[in-house]
């Protein structure tokens, strides 16, 4: 069974380090657990239409959160640097940097 674009790519990252990558062609998502360098490369070419050479990928753990005395934790995530092939952009990031 294969998985939706929708379902691996959850949505983009948009923090002051992911936009000083943005003129060197990186860009920056938070993808689904499961989800493997390929199975990301697919879903990015089929939701944007461009050409990726490059995913990097990097599981985050979630920070320790009190509410009062008690503790908890953010949910744990994934996050992939996705460098795309020559100069096309990805339309949603431009004009952002």
């Amino acid at each position: 069974m294969s998985k939706l674009a929708q379902d691996i790519i959850l949505r983009p990252v948009i923090t002051e380090d992911s936009m000083e990558r943005l003129p060197n062609g990186k860009y920056t998502f938070e993808v689904a657990k499961d989800a493997n360098k390929v199975e990301i490369a697919k879903a990015i070419e089929e939701l944007f239409g461009v050409k990726v050479a490059k995913v990097n990928t990097m599981s985050v753990k979630g920070k320790q959160k009190r509410m009062g005395r008690y503790l908890g934790y953010r949910p744990d995530r994934k996050k992939a640097i996705v460098t795309l092939e020559g100069d096309k952009t990805i339309e949603f990031f431009d004009g952002m940097y």
